[in-house]
């Protein structure tokens, strides 16, 4: 046997003397040379570099007429280039990477960073898209013109061409920063990102939660209001709460009259215990004369999720999620009625015409309580009991009662047929991991909104689950801010404007059904179904 000795980064040569060489040896030395084109350093350490005649083809084939398909051929010769573990290759440099986890250096590269490269590529790519005055139809040779015409002709019933308009003028939106005024008109620039936006039942006031700075939130109400030339306008509350506790959870609540009071839930932090608190709305404005009503607080730990319940046998009735328990309490007289469940009740709504509670639950199972039968035990009281796949972020009942639906931290969303407890419907490209991520209906339009983890806000039609629409978020994806949204077809109360409230970040956005919007512009002041 003939000893060798091996160089690093040079073919294997002997020590002495000649000899006749091995075939292998052969073999080897083309595949050193083969090697060597692609094999460079940078200040990284080692890189590789595709040889330049394989890509030929694809980058002269780039021409002006094939610009819009340049994404696809960069994927094309992502894919060409063979896998190499721990480099990745860049298509738009034509080289390999080293991939350096874990440890520091001149130029490190992970595949989360290359990942989060993409995805903000991605972002922009879109952004660009959405900034186009014509966009592409949410189905197939659907538009306003179309629509109108078989209504005239009798080919299209009233709720269906409604429902489809609406999906129209979705699919049209464009965005638009709207700055927020003070009490006193005077110009109030937010330096603290919003965490949360809920709109009350008229979409005349929306209820903000902000992160501090310095740790903690504040709270307080918005007002918005439409002018005769069609712009929406929106004013801050003078007055705003800070607390240096979590709000996980909040709802509007109707004790004097509708959305008179807000119910939130709060965390505990340190020495402060958590608690759910009963607010009126009046107490967040300094120049309203009207005497702020009921003021109460309840202290309770570990509070997930709140709901208050509008039917008329229990209207001054609400609920709290807690870890394994869900306590119902009267605002009034106090009186609590606590049920067990087996996990962490993070989603909870009443329906309206009975007074039914819906629960969801970290575990998945979803389950109903019917407030008039109190006196069962050992869980008899679960009314219907049914599971998703993971912990469930959302539920949301439809008008029918027969209907809920439910999404998950797997990114499902499902509408459920409560009477047989089976899925007969599935919202599809919503994206949730870990976070706690509310889902928003809207019936009268047919639309189903969601914002999910990536930061993008999805719109499906309600009736049969097709994705009309996905708008990114208008700053870099992040878990702290993902984006809190409000739709309705009257912003701003009953002659308001339809569109999307988008607040990321410390901006508000507003998304019109109007394509022709502009701040203060000569506008129509309401929504025409039959304007194309």
């Amino acid at each position: 046997m003939k000893k060798w000795n091996w160089r690093e980064g040079q073919r294997p040569y002997r020590r002495r003397g000649g000899g006749q060489r091995h075939g292998w040896y052969r073999g080897n030395r083309h595949r050193s040379t083969q090697e060597d084109q692609w094999f460079g350093y940078n200040d990284a350490g080692p890189s590789y570099r595709a040889p330049q005649r394989r890509y030929e083809n694809q980058s002269t084939s780039s021409t002006p007429s094939s610009s819009s398909s340049s994404s696809s051929s960069s994927s094309k010769s992502s894919s060409a280039a063979p896998e190499l573990p721990g480099f990745y290759f860049d298509p738009e440099k034509n080289r390999y990477f080293r991939l350096l986890p874990g440890h520091n250096n001149c130029n490190p590269l992970t595949r989360e960073q290359i990942r989060e490269k993409e995805r903000e590529k991605e972002r922009n790519k879109m952004l660009a898209e959405d900034e186009k005055p014509r966009k592409k139809a949410p189905r197939n040779g659907l538009n306003s013109s179309l629509l109108l015409q078989k209504r005239h002709l009798g080919l299209l019933p009233e709720n269906s061409y409604c429902r489809l308009v609406h999906e129209v003028k979705v699919s049209g939106m464009r965005r638009h920063k709207i700055e927020i005024q003070s009490t006193d008109n005077s110009s109030n620039p937010n330096t603290d990102n919003f965490r949360l936006i809920v709109g009350d039942s008229a979409c005349e006031r929306v209820f903000t939660v902000n992160d501090v700075s310095h740790g903690g939130c504040k709270y307080g109400i918005m007002n918005f209001s439409s002018s005769s030339r069609g712009s929406l306008s929106v004013e801050m509350c003078d007055n705003l709460y800070f607390t240096n506790r979590k709000v996980n959870s909040i709802c509007w609540a109707s004790v004097n009259y509708p959305d008179s009071h807000v119910l939130l839930c709060l965390v505990g932090a340190a020495d402060t215990p958590g608690c759910v608190s009963l607010l009126p709305a009046s107490l967040f404005s300094n120049s309203n004369p009207e005497q702020p009503g009921m003021l109460c607080s309840f202290k309770i730990s570990s509070a997930w999720s709140c709901a208050w319940c509008l039917n008329p046998q229990f209207d001054k009735t609400f609920s709290t999620g807690l870890s394994r328990r869900v306590i119902v309490k009267d605002a009034e007289t106090g009186r609590t009625q606590t049920y067990s469940s087996g996990s962490d009740v993070l989603a909870q709504q009443f329906a309206l015409r009975v007074p039914v509670l819906f629960n969801g639950c970290r575990s998945g199972e979803i389950f109903s309580i019917d407030l008039r039968q109190r006196g069962r035990r050992d869980q008899s009281w679960k009314t219907s009991r049914f599971h998703q796949e993971s912990a469930i972020t959302s539920v949301r009942v439809l008008q029918d009662e027969n209907y809920l639906l439910a999404a998950d931290m797997l990114g499902q969303i499902k509408l459920w047929d409560v009477r047989v407890t089976k899925p007969v419907q599935e919202y599809k490209g919503h994206f949730n991991e870990h976070a706690y991520l509310p889902i928003h209906v809207n019936e009268p339009e047919g639309l189903l909104l969601a914002v999910g983890q990536d930061c993008y806000t999805r719109i499906w039609s309600l009736k049969d689950g097709h994705l009309l629409r996905t708008i990114p978020s208008p700053h870099a994806a992040a878990n702290d801010l993902i984006p809190s949204v409000v739709f309705s077809s009257k912003l701003g109360g009953c002659r308001g404007l339809p569109g999307l409230l988008m607040a990321v970040k410390h901006d508000l956005y507003y998304f019109p059904y109007n394509t022709d919007y502009q701040d203060g512009g000569e506008q129509p002041a309401s929504f025409n179904l039959g304007e194309d």
